[in-house]
């Protein structure tokens, strides 16, 4: 059987997300996927880009990420979301992705895909388990399996407790919880998961 393919999708304006990416895609390869990092494409307008300086730099960091495509979609196995809240949900840009993959749901290229969202916000209770919640609903009407982390492994407490998926706390710039091993288990899960998944469609 062929190795997992672990598509990691983000979303980021100041590079926590991507960080968090980073650290999924370690978790990924760890646990022997194959592995892209992605991001989604930016809906903001330039002048808003080029006055805040911190985005700026962030987005010319990253220019040589490729933009998620519906290709990326079908090709994974598993699909990892790493975004920040906006007032408790998902960003826009990252919503205007997902809605526009009703071809994809419709001819059933998206059933099965193994599902896990992480995310951030400025304090603990902006909105961090209603974004991944949120997210989660999408992928039950693509027919996904959602593979969040639970309480399987005690990295889950140490980053803060969140069953849904790896949350962080981000103040004056720097993540506040320490959740690089709870992001690079989540990661690892979700291979795992995605490899039961594809070997149980295999034998079926």
């Amino acid at each position: 059987m062929s190795n997992v393919k672990l598509a990691i999708i983000y979303y980021s304006v100041t590079g926590t997300n991507y960080q968090m990416a980073q650290w999924a895609a370690a978790g990924g390869e760890a646990a022997g996927a194959e592995v892209r990092i992605l991001k989604t494409p930016e809906l903001a307008a330039e002048e808003d880009i080029q006055a805040n300086p911190i985005w700026r730099a962030h987005l010319a960091e990253t220019k040589e990420i490729p933009e998620v495509s519906y290709k990326d979609l079908e090709w994974a196995d598993a699909i990892i979301f790493s975004i920040p809240s906006r007032f408790g949900g998902i960003p826009g840009p990252v919503k205007q992705f997902l809605d526009s993959t009703g071809a994809l749901w419709f001819n059933g290229k998206l059933v099965n895909k193994v599902v896990s969202g992480m995310t951030s916000a400025q304090n603990a209770h902006g909105g961090q388990e209603q974004t991944i919640l949120g997210l989660y609903t999408s992928m039950y009407h693509w027919g996904a399996i959602v593979a969040a982390p639970g309480y399987t492994n005690p990295v889950t407490f140490e980053a803060g407790g969140n069953p849904y998926g790896t949350s962080v706390t981000v103040q004056g710039g720097k993540m506040v919880e320490d959740v690089k091993a709870a992001v690079e288990y989540q990661a690892k899960r979700t291979v795992t998961v995605a490899q039961w998944v594809k070997k149980g469609i295999a034998e079926a």
